[in-house]
């Protein structure tokens, strides 16, 4: 099979870059899968695909850039030279662009993909049904998100012109079934990036790392994390490291710079910048606890995969998508309300002091990480493709 997938790539900062590159690790070892195109927004040279395991070359195809007008176009071009059996859209609404007329564009090509007589598959992380449009930065008005949820409606049925629509949440596949009456939505996990030996559960000695990671200033916000582990020092006396890794989302900008002078006096707050693929293990691995300072949801979380995978303990708000995580892959966590700093202190003295149970939560989330490794995600999507590439039965004409 010759896949070519539509993706950011690292060291691209666009988003769903990470999950890109374990899926082109993984992909590029199955015997099923002879040539693998990178169609992204880095050049060969930049692209980060010095793999150690043996798997098939793949090419790497600059041909869409974040913001471009023209994207729908480069990338027809691109499918049409490289001429690919199935075509993989790794995707988010936002994915081409922050302004609305490149990002609309660029959704459309997975249709014109379809169009051109190629195989096409949408992996989409997001729906706008589930968006919180407040929180997740795009706007407070009544009215604008009234024509964004419009324009969502609009774009999602565009997207669900390919021959196949992925989601990684049960809950994603029946709201499109229901509302848009798909026949043609498929339910394959998230998937763990890495499997690491399973470790040791015990922590070096020092401060113990409370530690947030991801993209802030929406629904991601550090304020609150700050303030509640600020009450957990002042109630238990025990020595807490803050570590703040990841930087602002696109939509606010200098987001975290102000949260650093807001908080200048406060002690004992690492902030990491951008955590580079082989810098993860190393900041996960180090942190007692893993905590998700979310106001809203917009998918299903690569980070709780990711703690899950090196062993980490998680204290998480009870909503919307870590809920159904929770409940459909096995994940545990100490749950606290999404807006109250109290509730949040609660959840996180309870893992700082009782050890056993912090141990008990991080041996539960290893184990549900370890059941959906990449490599087993990637079959899935490569079983689905041979059935998708299969021509219908004829059906023998009556005489």
């Amino acid at each position: 099979m010759k896949l070519a997938i539509v993706t950011s790539y690292p060291p691209s900062k666009v988003t769903l870059n990470e999950y890109a590159f374990h899926l082109v690790k993984h992909f590029r070892q199955h015997l099923k899968v002879t040539e693998l195109t990178l169609l992204t927004d880095v050049h060969a040279k930049e692209a980060e695909i010095d793999f150690k395991e043996v798997g098939c070359r793949v090419r790497v195809q600059k041909c869409w850039k974040f913001n471009s007008y023209s994207n729908l176009f480069f990338i027809a071009k691109a499918i049409r030279k490289t001429q690919p059996d199935m075509v993989l859209y790794n995707l988010q609404f936002m994915k081409f662009g922050d302004k609305k007329i490149s990002a609309a564009l660029g959704l459309f090509s997975p249709w014109l993909t379809k169009l051109m007589k190629v195989k096409t598959t949408v992996l989409l992380h997001n729906i706008m049904e589930t968006v919180d449009l407040e929180s997740a930065g795009f706007t407070d008005n009544r009215i604008k998100r009234a024509v964004f949820n419009f324009i969502g409606e609009m774009l999602t049925r565009v997207i669900l012109k390919a021959d196949k629509v992925v989601l990684t949440i049960s809950k994603y596949v029946t709201i499109l079934e229901e509302k848009y009456q798909a026949d043609n939505c498929v339910l394959i996990p998230h998937g763990t990036f890495e499997i690491p030996e399973e470790p040791s559960y015990e922590l070096a000695t020092g401060a113990l790392k409370v530690m947030t990671f991801g993209k802030f200033g929406t629904y991601k916000k550090v304020e609150n994390l700050i303030e509640a582990v600020e009450q957990v020092r002042m109630r238990t006396g025990q020595d807490l490291e803050i570590v703040i890794a990841g930087t602002d989302n696109p939509n606010t900008l200098g987001y975290l710079q102000g949260v650093k002078e807001q908080y200048s006096e406060s002690s004992n707050i690492t902030f990491t910048g951008y955590v580079a693929e082989e810098d993860i293990s190393t900041i996960f691995s180090e942190s007692a606890i893993v905590v998700f300072p979310y106001t809203s949801t917009t998918g299903s979380s690569g980070v709780l995969h990711q703690a899950g995978s090196y062993g980490k303990a998680v204290v998480m708000p009870d909503l919307g998508d870590l809920s159904i995580l929770v409940k459909e892959e096995g994940y545990r966590g100490e749950f606290f309300e999404p807006k109250s700093v109290d509730s949040l202190a609660a959840a996180i003295e309870k893992l700082v002091l009782d050890k056993e149970h912090r141990i008990e939560l991080a041996k539960a989330n290893y184990k549900a990480a370890s059941a959906l490794p990449m490599s087993v995600i990637t079959k899935m999507y490569l079983d689905m493709f041979e059935e998708n590439m299969i021509p219908p039965a004829q059906v023998p004409i009556a005489v």
